[in-house]
């Protein structure tokens, strides 16, 4: 038998060596080991590895081949109603997913949560993951309604955890985004407004999803016309986003949208002056990804 814990420690020390040109024939190497010793648990575990490794790396085909092979197999030693099957099938989403194949993500990811209803008790944070990430994905598909089901299924389950204030939050800002896109704009307010409450009782320390709700507030005033309380939300949301991650893209497009307030404002002189910093920024970030 693979001595795993063997396994993860090479492994892990490539990734601190940033040495990730070995990790591809380290990986084949040790699946192979497995397979001769069939060492059916190793098998496993390693495939699920390569899926999660192949697409950080954008190899999607080695990814899906990783994933097609480690579910057949789990198949044929009858494992279909594991957690463990559950748990290759988010992976395999995930990197059909980063790959832009939402169709099957959205599959796979509808057989786990079969998967999970089944051998799950009810209101486990593993399901509300799950749902969580479904409805980022069908938000992407333009299935906004879908979404915002699979959001409030996951809000029901994270209300209901223990310490879940910042989850809570996060998980309310990303169903008002779903509601903007409903053209639900009461909805996501009432949303955004049970977000801040939770997040602003971090005052200390503020979470780093803060920024999001405070935006969002920003969009949801600016629809109702009020828009010296929406440059107020996107400026905070601004101080934040370079408090926690400096001038980066984000921070660029809020600069945008503090344009296009103060230009609904009337105010001509600090939308140039927004404008100018959402151009720089904007251009430096995408400069910089040209050159990596």
């Amino acid at each position: 038998m693979m001595n795993m814990d063997h396994f993860f420690a090479e492994l892990d020390s490539y990734f601190d060596r940033n040495e990730t040109d070995k990790i591809d024939s380290f990986l084949t190497v040790s699946l192979e080991q497995a397979k001769e010793e069939e060492d059916y648990a190793a098998y496993i575990s390693i495939c699920n590895e390569m899926i999660g490794f192949y697409r950080s790396v954008s190899a999607f085909g080695k990814a899906y081949q990783a994933a097609e092979d480690v579910l057949l197999l789990m198949e044929e030693l009858n494992l279909e109603d594991t957690e463990h099957f559950a748990t290759t099938l988010l992976n395999a989403a995930t990197a059909y997913s980063a790959a832009g194949d939402f169709g099957q993500a959205v599959r796979l990811y509808r057989q786990a949560v079969q998967i999970y209803d089944r051998i799950l008790p009810q209101g486990d944070y593993r399901q509300a993951g799950l749902y969580n990430n479904m409805s980022i994905l069908l938000e992407k598909m333009n299935e906004n309604a879908e979404a915002a089901e699979a959001a409030k299924k996951a809000l029901t389950i994270i209300e209901k955890l223990p310490d879940n204030e910042a989850q809570t939050a996060t998980t309310l800002t990303n169903l008002a985004l779903i509601y903007f896109k409903l053209s639900e704009n009461e909805e996501a307010k009432n949303c955004l407004l049970r977000a801040l409450t939770l997040f602003e009782k971090e005052r200390e320390n503020p979470n780093e999803h803060y920024s999001g709700a405070l935006a969002g507030m920003g969009e949801a005033c600016y629809r109702d016309g009020e828009y010296e309380k929406s440059l107020a939300y996107y400026e905070k949301a601004l101080e934040l986003v370079k408090q926690h991650y400096g001038e980066n893209m984000s921070y660029g497009i809020l600069c945008e949208n503090c344009a296009a307030v103060c230009g609904s404002m009337g105010d001509a002189k600090r939308q140039e002056s927004y404008a100018a910093k959402a151009r720089e920024v904007i251009g430096r970030v995408q400069d910089g990804l040209g050159q990596g």
